[in-house]
């Protein structure tokens, strides 16, 4: 019961793992109740191992006198993005932003929540990742993307492909438009690995992935004393000056907010929160928009002279619904990566699974169908994708084609009218079922799954329970 308590409260305090490595939750006495660690190998250990110990037999640097957690256990009073460095008992350097929230139950302070962000692992890695020494901050990994990354051979993409090539040599502004897993954030490391920034910082960056507060001091910095437990530190814009910022879901970022970095852009330099000194800034931005910028603007989401200061290139990417023709390229291109990754020698799609990877319409686009294909890798047992390596609602979209094609015959058969009156029904709690299925399995929580569907957290919870579905 209280380790199921402690998740759920990581879970609501820190529903923004996009941008945190690690949280974890720390009782009272100092014991690591829960944690997740979002980025692989960055520990000589697992998260597993540290719960139950004790954060000073955990961080052998950390004392009562140092250790920003005990503060926060001690007074009861936040600590907001304050430089971390550390050493784990197995040697482990770690180095990043925290933040540290007292948590209150029934007006009793009952431990604390922590949330880390890793800016230099200590050691090699794949992932793209920002060092900090004397020559200034740098981001380049193998994992960099660039335009041989957006596998297509749809006319359309193509022509974007080729726009991406000609706008990278320049410095002007990018907007892209995109639904979730078109590929943004590959287009826009496209971009900047294929400019003149190349061997400067690419900083990516969630506009919905963070709380408002916290996102101004992120982007822009702080000043020591500037709010409780406030620490001189810069921003991501000082951090990635010379090079590029990518602000994803820029329409969810406060319109206050939005504001600052408009006046930002324009003055081309920046003020640490809490702070007087003018910062110059020389850094190209590239935001990115999951909607149509003109309706997010009417919707008041986004200000219309941010529109027009950053849709200098206007970038729009097709859904994978929009470029069916793309579904068997980049299926083998997946099943090519992921053979070389796990080491495994899959040969293909069974013709059932292509059959289905062709009809289904791919509303989470092309990152829906690399999680698919690398799930199925999972299970695989012989040399073919089949029909139960994959997920159970892309078999639906074969069912309800079915059905549908049965529904219409019985349509034409007029004889047949009278005589099978629950088809229909049956057809439509099929397809109702299969949306329900397909919503919970791309989405974190049912709370997103039931904002897809556009439907309340209840009329939701009813359904689900109405079909019997977990």
């Amino acid at each position: 019961m209280i380790v199921k308590m402690y998740s759920q409260i990581a879970s609501s305090i820190f529903a923004i793992q996009n941008f945190f490595d690690e949280i974890a939750i720390i009782d009272m006495n100092g014991i690591i109740q829960y944690c997740m660690i979002f980025v692989p190998n960055v520990y000589s250990f697992t998260s597993d191992e540290v719960i139950g110990k004790h954060i000073f037999e955990i961080f052998t640097s950390s004392n009562e006198e140092n250790s920003e957690i005990y503060q926060v256990l001690k007074t009861g009073k936040p600590i907001s993005f304050f430089q971390e460095n550390c050493i784990t008992y197995k040697g482990d350097i770690i180095k990043g932003y925290s933040s540290i929230y007292p948590i209150f139950r029934n007006k009793k302070q009952i431990g604390a929540a922590v949330a880390l962000k890793f800016i230099d692992f200590g050691f090699q890695s794949e992932f793209i990742q920002l060092f900090d020494n004397n020559s200034g901050i740098r981001s380049r990994g193998t994992d960099n993307y660039t335009l041989d990354d957006i596998i297509t051979a749809d006319p359309y993409m193509l022509d974007v492909k080729n726009k991406i090539q000609k706008v990278a040599k320049s410095n002007s502004y990018v907007l892209i438009q995109g639904k979730t897993g078109t590929g943004k954030e590959i287009v826009a490391q496209s971009l900047h690995f294929a400019s003149n920034r190349a061997s400067k910082p690419f900083i990516s960056q969630n506009c919905s992935a963070i709380p408002t507060n916290l996102l101004e001091s992120t982007l822009f910095g702080t000043e020591k004393g500037s709010f409780t437990g406030a620490t001189t530190s810069k921003g991501l814009f000082e951090l990635a000056n010379g090079g590029s910022v990518f602000l994803d879901e820029i329409n969810s970022m406060d319109i206050s907010l939005q504001s600052k970095l408009l006046k930002a852009i324009e003055d081309r330099y920046i003020r640490r929160l809490g702070g007087h000194e003018n910062i110059n800034i020389d850094i190209r931005i590239i935001a990115a928009i999951n909607e149509d910028p003109f309706v997010a603007v009417n919707g008041n989401r986004l200000r219309e002279d941010l529109f027009y200061r950053l849709n200098v290139v206007w970038l729009k990417l097709s859904t994978l619904k929009d470029r069916k023709n793309d579904v068997s390229l980049l299926t083998s291109y997946y099943i090519s990566y992921f053979n070389r990754i796990m080491k495994k020698n899959i040969l293909g799609l069974h013709s059932d699974v292509e059959d289905i990877f062709l009809r289904h319409i791919w509303p989470g686009n092309i990152r829906e169908l690399r999680n698919v294909i690398e799930g199925a890798f999972n299970l695989v047992e012989g040399k073919y994708i089949t029909l139960k390596d994959i997920p159970d609602y892309l078999k639906d979209t074969l069912s309800i084609e079915n059905h549908a094609s049965e529904s219409s015959s019985l349509i034409e058969d007029t004889s047949l009218t009278n005589t099978k009156k629950g088809d229909y029904a049956s057809l439509v709690a099929s397809y109702e079922k299969s949306l329900l299925t397909h919503a919970l399995a791309t989405s974190r929580n049912k709370a997103e799954a039931a904002k897809k569907l556009h439907m309340s957290r209840q009329a939701f919870n009813n359904k689900l329970n109405r079909f019997n579905l977990k």
